[in-house]
């Protein structure tokens, strides 16, 4: 399991178990199940699921059968194992179609990437993590890192930073107190000093940076899109490929252009 999951397991568990009367566990268990099938791909056997999950076999049985009969789980290739369904693309797009920004932001999007050919992506701020809701690929990708709903820690993406950068001392070492500090590649930087020095030179800048420490051969530029009371809610980012850029080269080209859309989305 990816050390973010870890995380947010973590965190349903450790709710789980607080004095809260409207918390409802069956609600909490049946995510977990849920949880569990996005930590690991390929279809699970019900010990697996039990296991992912942190439950007994018998309660993950009902669980999983619940949640089949939904539609939100499936059988597995040949009728093995669970994997997760097809209804919950809808609620993708409910929740899509629901947010205003996602409509502001389709033709921003759509015109940056023709002006710049690059990949470009939206994405919203979630406390410790940043997670991808719009993404227009370009000429080459990682295919995992072209799918809307992918998330990276807060603190080593560019986006991350860039929202860092509106926050308060204080509820930057919040983020980073809480954050599981582990590296996504050899070069992602997990000293709390070394990221409060990018937070700083993104609030300098008014955009952030990110080269090779989400995904190897990347480089991305991100700024911070704020709501009406001038606080962060997401992000835009362009990405490009190490072989064909560097850093001076690709934040000369590109870091204008993405604080010009954050700017067009923001405050709305």
């Amino acid at each position: 399991m990816r050390a973010l999951e870890r995380v947010d397991l973590l965190t349903l568990e450790n709710r789980m178990s607080a004095p809260d009367h409207l918390f409802v566990q069956s609600v909490a268990k049946s995510m977990s199940v849920l949880e569990a099938l996005g930590a690991r791909p390929g279809p699970l056997s019900l010990n697996e699921l039990a296991e992912q999950a942190g439950m007994d076999r018998s309660t993950a049985q009902r669980m999983a059968h619940t949640l089949a009969i939904l539609g939100y789980l499936e059988k597995g290739p040949n009728g093995r194992g669970y994997v997760l369904g097809k209804k919950l693309l809808e609620r993708t797009f409910d929740f899509l179609r629901g947010n205003p920004l996602m409509e502001r932001a389709t033709p921003v999007l759509a015109d940056l990437q023709r002006q710049t050919g690059e990949r470009v992506d939206l994405s919203l701020f979630d406390d410790l993590s940043i997670i991808y809701a719009m993404r227009r690929q370009s000429k080459r990708e990682t295919f995992f890192a072209t799918l809307v709903g992918r998330r990276i820690p807060t603190y080593c993406s560019s986006g991350g930073r860039a929202i860092m950068s509106f926050l308060s001392e204080e509820a930057v070492d919040d983020i980073l107190d809480r954050s599981v500090l582990a590296p996504l590649t050899p070069k992602t930087v997990t000293d709390k000093a070394q990221i409060k020095v990018k937070v700083a030179e993104a609030k300098a800048l008014n955009y952030g940076l990110s080269l090779e420490e989400s995904l190897l051969g990347e480089i991305a530029v991100s700024s911070a899109i704020l709501d009406h009371n001038n606080q962060p809610i997401a992000a835009v980012h362009i990405a490009g490929s190490c072989s064909e850029w560097n850093r001076e080269s690709f934040t000369q080209r590109f870091a204008p252009l993405v604080i010009e859309a954050a700017r067009a989305l923001g405050r709305g």
